[in-house]
């Protein structure tokens, strides 16, 4: 089965795409400026730079914020056109993974790909980066594998968090994830910690895992053992998200989504035969549309009275006021799934450890643009590497830093496969 993944935040399941599976060993057009702020002379007008933190990191981001941003010819110039191309038809790099099958204190499994071989070339104390896809994505897209590589580059260690039935996690309990739960993601950050306590910690994300990170970020606030984050693509109000899966072409993507988590759910039936409750399975299981799925099943499994409830606490938007730890957020204004609108502009400009950069174009996990472009990396990643290598070059470990009280945890179970 093929997947189509709408870089996974919304990742989407039609029929035409290259799975790549884990193993245990093994003419440039003139682009809009900006309309939040004049030109400045570190930044080329066609993008927007804003933020709290803005002089503070900005000046590492120069070699690229510099230049123009050139969506690659014809692909480039349709949001919907360069989503499609980036899930189908970009390179997938080769990386073999190490799984290991992280049981976290509610008997749920999450699983975390490795780079194999990493554990024996890279020193105790190399950084760190947790990859988080987005909805239904995981290991075997192409967006993290890239990611992966730009790390490795740089010497860095990266581990992928596949999220409870993503890239063939297994599902040992009737409760997957949402965009509301970040009870994963605080386990999952304390054992990566506990593993290699002398290694600062980041995270990259994209799209719902973007939005369940900067919730993570504030719910954690001044005691987040993270040295640096970053988020791409994230719709930070899910309201404002699922109202745009409701027009024009964006229906195909919510029905080919909705097929992807009901082809989830299947493989895992047997787990909700006996639920009761509130929940309704069949709806979930016949959805249509991904609020069918969310209505039967998602919003019921975390305590929300309605979906409107739901999608409106779930929003990240909520939470960067609380962040306290260096961020650089990353969307594109024509963005078909997170919809500029839904930018938080305020809140990341009056956050002084906040960056947020908008391209012109870019569709959702695009950025067909830069050197690599069409079938390579996308415009993002040299980007995030160059902020995550100032952060991690003014950064030390040092005993008795927040990392180090998240080191133990209680409770966790690992199991390698």
């Amino acid at each position: 089965m093929a997947k189509f993944s709408l870089g996974s935040t919304f990742p989407i399941s039609l029929s035409l795409h290259r799975y790549h599976p884990v193993t245990a060993c093994h003419v440039a057009t003139p682009t809009t400026t900006p309309t939040s702020s004049t030109a400045s002379p570190d930044h080329h007008p066609s993008l927007e730079v804003i933020g709290g933190a803005r002089d503070r990191f900005l000046p590492a981001l120069h070699p690229t914020l510099r230049q123009p941003y050139h969506p690659f010819p014809l692909i480039g110039w349709n949001p919907h056109v360069e989503t499609i191309f980036a899930s189908f038809f970009r390179n997938v790099p080769d990386v073999r993974l190490r799984r290991e099958c992280l049981r976290v204190e509610d008997g749920g499994t999450v699983a975390l790909d490795w780079v194999s071989g990493d554990q024996y070339r890279l020193p105790p104390d190399a950084p760190i980066v947790i990859l988080l896809p987005g909805l239904t994505g995981g290991s075997q897209d192409s967006y993290p594998r890239y990611m992966i590589t730009k790390a490795r580059s740089k010497g860095w260690r990266a581990v992928v968090f596949n999220s409870r039935g993503c890239g063939e996690s297994p599902v040992t309990t009737p409760q997957f994830y949402s965009a509301s739960f970040v009870g994963d993601m605080r386990e999952v950050v304390a054992h990566v910690s506990s593993i290699y306590p002398e290694a600062n910690l980041y995270a990259v994300s994209w799209s719902l895992g973007a939005n369940i990170l900067v919730r993570y970020l504030g719910d954690e606030s001044h005691a987040c053992p993270l040295s640096g984050a970053v988020s791409l693509c994230n719709p930070f109000n899910l309201v404002d998200a699922f109202e745009e899966f409701t027009k024009g072409f964006n229906r195909v993507y919510d029905r080919a989504l909705a097929r992807s988590i009901r082809e989830i759910f299947k493989k895992h039936i047997l787990l909700f035969e006996d639920i009761g409750g509130e929940f309704n399975v069949p709806l979930a299981l016949n959805a249509k549309r991904v609020r069918d799925f969310d209505e039967g099943l998602t919003r019921v499994s975390f305590g929300f009275k309605s979906l409107d409830e739901y999608y409106y606490k779930a929003s990240s938007f909520h939470s960067i006021k609380h962040v306290q730890i260096p961020l650089l957020c990353i969307q594109a204004a024509n963005d078909p799934i997170s919809p500029a609108r839904a930018i938080p502009r305020e809140e990341i400009e009056a956050n002084r450890n906040c960056l947020l950069i908008v391209t012109p174009k870019g569709g959702h996990l695009g950025w067909v643009a830069g050197a690599e472009a069409p079938l390579g990396g996308p415009w993002t990643d040299p980007v995030v590497m160059d902020f995550l290598e100032q952060l991690e070059s003014g950064t030390r470990k040092t005993p008795g830093s927040s990392s180090d009280l998240l080191a133990s945890p209680e409770g966790l179970h690992r199991v390698h496969v």
